[in-house]
Order: C-alpha cells, then sequence, then structure tokens
C-alpha cells in the first residue's frame, strides 16, 4: 500500500465525531444575544442539549430563548441537590449490609451533571420550541447555602407554580416571584424535603418497611420469622 492510500488517522476520527448542525446552532443564537452569559453546554447529537446560564443572566437567558429562539413552549422548571446524602445507608437491612458491609464508605464527591456547576444547588428549567422541532434545558448554580435564582414568571407564567414548588421543597428563592407560598406542606413546616441533608425521621425510629419485611421466594423453606411484619 503506498503512502497515499494510508488513512490519515486525523480526518478519520474528526469524520467519525457526529455534528449536530440544530443544537449546535441553537447554542451559537443564544451566546450571540447573551455572550459570556452562557458558561458551558453540552449536546448529545440529535437528541438533546444542555446550557449553562450564569447567575446574572438567567431572566434574561428565559426571554432569549422564547422572543428571540422562539421557545414559546415552556415544560417545567425545578431544581437539584447535588450533595450526597450525610446519611448514608443508615437503619438497613442485614441483606443490604451482607451486600454493602457494615462500615459505612466515604461520601462520593459532588457532580453536577451535564454542562457542570459550581454550586450544590442548580436550578433547571426546559423549554422548546415546537415549530423547530427542538428543546433545551437551561440551568443556573443557585448556590450552596441560601440558594436564589430570578424568577421567570415574568416570562414564563407556567413557571409560577414550579417555582412555588421548587422553593418549598428545596428551599430555592425566586426574587422577583410574585408570591412564594406552600403548596404540598402546611403553614409554618419547618425544613425542605428534597434536600439531600433533610433528616427522614421515619427511619430514625423504625427501619425501613420496603426494605425489612422480605418474604421468601416461593419453593425455599425458609419460614418467615415472627418478627417480620412487626
Amino acid at each position: 500500500m503506498s503512502s497515499s492510500d494510508t488513512p490519515d488517522t486525523d480526518v478519520t476520527e474528526a469524520e467519525a465525531v457526529e455534528v449536530d448542525e440544530l443544537r449546535e446552532g441553537v447554542v451559537a443564537r443564544l451566546r450571540e444575544v447573551l455572550g459570556d452569559g452562557v458558561v458551558e453546554h453540552h449536546i448529545v447529537p440529535n437528541c438533546d442539549v444542555w446550557i449553562r446560564i450564569r447567575p446574572d443572566a438567567w431572566q434574561a437567558a428565559a426571554s432569549s430563548v422564547r422572543y428571540t429562539l422562539g421557545a414559546r413552549q415552556f415544560g417545567f422548571l425545578s431544581a437539584i441537590d447535588w450533595q450526597p446524602s450525610p446519611w448514608r445507608r443508615y437503619m438497613d437491612s442485614e441483606v443490604d449490609k451482607a451486600v454493602h458491609g457494615d462500615e459505612p464508605k466515604p461520601l462520593p464527591e459532588m457532580t453536577t451533571g451535564y454542562a457542570g456547576g459550581e454550586t450544590r444547588f442548580q436550578v433547571f428549567a426546559r423549554v422548546a420550541n415546537i415549530i423547530e422541532h427542538w428543546g433545551v434545558t437551561l440551568k443556573v448554580d443557585a448556590g450552596d447555602t441560601d440558594p436564589a435564582v430570578d424568577t421567570w414568571t415574568k416570562v414564563y407564567a407556567g413557571a409560577d407554580w414550579h417555582e412555588r414548588e421548587t422553593w418549598e421543597m428545596f428551599g430555592v428563592r425566586f426574587e422577583g416571584h410574585p408570591f412564594l407560598r406552600n403548596i404540598y406542606l402546611p403553614s409554618g413546616f419547618e425544613g425542605n424535603p428534597l434536600r439531600k441533608d433533610y433528616p427522614l425521621l421515619s427511619r430514625f425510629t423504625k427501619p425501613w418497611p420496603g426494605i425489612v419485611d422480605v418474604e421468601p421466594m416461593p419453593g425455599t423453606d425458609e419460614e418467615p420469622s415472627s418478627e417480620e411484619g412487626a
């Protein structure tokens, strides 16, 4: 084989990289509007795109994707607490201990998913352009101890309920929201149940029922102990 017949490795690898022109275009158009308000992005070709927004550009991002990029369909808004649970696997069954051991393992490092992140709490929202057939998940760092971002209710009216739920469950404040109030929990309830460090008090007083009530498989000679189901 002559040198001219030898495949160029760099060219071959470049051709193997799949390019998603539609979603690359969404990122490029948003960068044109927001500039360095776009921090990072991640594209799964022909599937989806995630874009991380700088906190001070969060509300501007909503206006940009709706009025400039045409993403008029609001899907949802919520939050993520990326902190690993400090409670580990307390009060687990003997079966779990046999698999995982008695000694607690070190907590894993905090990761923040596609498009990265720098804080424990992140808010993310999903919008779509149903004419051009694309959707995008926008995410923003909300902070570590007192998370807060600007409200999207001035751009997407449907964000009202979602921001109330996120405030109630995660403790994220939405600056400029017309009326943050509880949806599920009674007024005066202390704590935010979807935070990783929120203690599930039922597990401190009694082992989790779905873990300890283990019945033998059909055909085995093992009989359930008298304590099972107590």
